[in-house]
């Protein structure tokens, strides 16, 4: 996924508002320091008291417990010093402060604590919704489908995330078992969307198709349907928003069919060395049907015995960066993993490689999808 579906922010536009509250954060800490400056300074006439009360208030507002906490600890020390400074105890004034400083700290923490209790309430039933809609649209699949052993694995580029426009799903069917691994142009909801169409046109079509094209053309007929829906999708994404995918089968003999559209190849491993699927003619991704010249002819077939291994990938693992700008090799990174009895075992070691190829900071998601003979 490139290029977003929908257009790029503005430059800063992000940024202005974490300035702001950047700022909002800082605001109790430079009143505090206002007024030291004042008490210090001719000026120190000026009746500061209302100030210093103000600032647990203030910090409850954009800061949890502890920020509120170290305000009310600054505002305590700062009325100590003034008071010593100035000679001030014994005074009512002085005793009057520390009161009002005492009532508004107690009541900002208390709403702080609230606050943030609430806002991790919310985020856990966010985190959970997450879940079900990932669950719904990436179905888990099972260990075994028949003669294969298979695993599948969803990496979000950005903290927190569970679902994107990266898809997979396998099923078996009485053509064999029947597999898709797609990538939409795109993010955020236009990319969920494209892709639950064409999951679920695949899902439908695999066991009617006789033939693997076909499946492709009803996923396709899916994503232009859902795209024409008037105000889905923004007219700038209808015109660019594709989806690259590559569909594969697996019969009850020794090969394996794959349609590609516009996919990363497939990565056979047989006997430790690792060689990819190259398809016979290069044909356009989905949503781009117009650019196919000619009939789309035949699945690609290739050998695939007991023992070998294939993976099916987005570019998102591919196209993983370390600091110095180098791709992640997952060839060699396959080659290195092989020995891993298990489909998700060898993916979990994979997992690991990328993440630290890439420091834990992937820059798109990504997916991978294990087939074992």
């Amino acid at each position: 996924m490139r290029v977003p579906l929908r257009p790029p922010p503005r430059p800063g536009a992000g940024s202005h508002h974490q300035v702001l509250y950047v700022l909002a954060e800082c605001l109790p800490f430079a009143i505090a320091l206002a007024v030291l400056t004042i008490e210090f300074t001719p000026a120190h006439a000026l009746y500061t008291g209302p100030l210093l009360v103000a600032t647990p208030a203030l910090a409850a507002v954009t800061m949890g417990p502890r920020g509120t906490l170290a305000a009310v600890a600054l505002a305590v020390a700062v009325s100590v010093i003034t008071a010593t400074y100035n000679g001030a105890w014994g005074s009512q004034q002085v005793y009057t402060n520390f009161l009002a400083l005492l009532l508004v700290s107690l009541a900002s923490l208390a709403t702080s604590s609230t606050v943030r209790r609430r806002r991790a309430d919310e985020l856990e039933q966010v985190r959970r919704i997450a879940v079900a809609a990932q669950e719904a649209v990436l179905r888990p699949v099972p260990v075994r489908l028949g003669p294969l052993r298979v695993a599948g694995m969803y990496l979000a580029a950005e903290t927190g995330a569970q679902i994107g426009g990266d898809l997979y799903e396998a099923v078996q069917t009485r053509y064999g078992v029947r597999v898709i691994v797609g990538d939409v142009r795109g993010k955020g909801l236009p990319a969920v969307r494209a892709a639950a169409a064409v999951l679920g046109a695949f899902r439908e079509a695999v066991h009617y198709e006789d033939e693997l094209t076909e499946v492709v053309n009803r996923c396709e007929a899916a994503l232009l349907r859902d795209a024409a829906v008037p105000g889905v999708i923004d007219p700038e994404a209808l015109v660019e928003g594709f989806v690259t995918a590559l569909v594969a089968q697996v019969p009850d003999g020794p090969v394996v069919e794959v349609v590609n559209r516009g996919h990363p190849p497939p990565l056979l491993l047989r006997d430790g060395r690792v060689r990819a699927l190259e398809p016979g003619s290069s044909l356009p991704p989905l949503g781009l049907a117009e650019f196919v010249t000619g009939p789309a002819g035949a699945a690609d077939s290739y050998s695939f015995a007991p023992g070998d291994r294939l993976l099916l990938y987005t570019d998102g693992v591919i196209e993983a960066r370390d600091g110095d700008g180098a791709f992640f090799a997952l060839p060699e990174a396959m080659e290195a993993v092989e020995a891993a009895p298990e489909a998700q075992e060898f993916l979990d070691r994979l997992h690991r490689l990328l993440l630290r190829h890439t420091r834990h900071r992937l820059a798109d998601d990504a997916a991978m999808f294990l087939v074992d003979r």
